[in-house]
């Protein structure tokens, strides 16, 4: 690929260990990108981030210090942040009812998903607001939207990370800074094989196409929000569910 759209920008990638933020990271590389991979994962992570000539920095984005710590560090580094895809994501108790949840579950996924949003997008914005000029993209999901049954507590999370993404794109409208969401029906990453496969069954029987999404198909969609080509997109969460979700 010999497009440059990222030339001289500098991205994190949280979560780009592999699944999806490995993707994104690697097409963003591609494209010209200087690519930090931030992730708790400290065997993976090093080695997406070689692979694509990157870095990796270690972070936990659940935990507000290891988040700030780690975007200083970056930004240090870099003099600069452009773009921030915050990728890290579980999906907890699947496949039961809400009467078989336990808090702790519940919790646990809130703190990752939603909590890890909000301070990766925080850590984010204040750094860009000195260059009026920044992306930031959430992982959302349809399961947000449409919710999925047996999926309470990844879908509760989700939600929240719609609504984060309206509010805060809201509040940055008037800066070169734009916040939005992709919310993805399922694709084929290891977080879906290591689900129950009635969970996976269910949500793919709603799919109009009738298949998962790719990792590539992700990427690109991922990598068109991020550019500076959509200037006049902010808050809005965008869909890519195979015609699950028409709205």
């Amino acid at each position: 690929m010999t497009n440059e759209r990222f030339k001289n920008q500098t991205a994190i990638i949280t979560g780009g260990a592999d699944g999806l933020g490995q993707h994104i990271a690697t097409r963003l590389a591609n494209e010209g990108a200087r690519v930090w991979i931030a992730d708790r994962d400290q065997e993976k992570g090093p080695a997406a981030a070689e692979q694509i000539g990157g870095k990796f920095e270690p972070l936990d984005v659940a935990d507000e210090a290891s988040v700030a710590g780690a975007f200083k560090r970056i930004h240090t580094a870099a003099g600069r942040l452009d773009v921030m895809v915050n990728c890290a994501g579980i999906v907890g108790p699947n496949g039961m009812k809400i009467e078989e949840v336990p808090v702790s579950g519940f919790d646990q996924v809130q703190a990752v998903n939603l909590r890890g949003s909000f301070l990766t997008c925080r850590e984010a914005v204040r750094r860009m607001l000195p260059r009026d000029y920044g992306r930031v993209l959430l992982i959302a999901s349809i399961a947000g939207k449409e919710g999925n049954a047996g999926m309470s507590c990844y879908s509760t999370s989700k939600a929240g990370v719609i609504g984060l993404v309206k509010s805060v794109g809201k509040e940055y409208a008037e800066t070169g800074i734009t916040v939005n969401g992709l919310a993805p029906a399922v694709i084929r990453t290891a977080m879906v094989d290591n689900m129950e496969p009635t969970q996976v069954k269910y949500m793919t029987d709603k799919i109009p196409m009738k298949r998962c999404g790719t990792l590539a198909e992700v990427a690109a969609m991922a990598c068109w929000i991020l550019s500076p080509e959509a200037s006049f997109n902010t808050g809005f969460t965008f869909d890519l569910s195979g015609g699950r979700a028409v709205y």
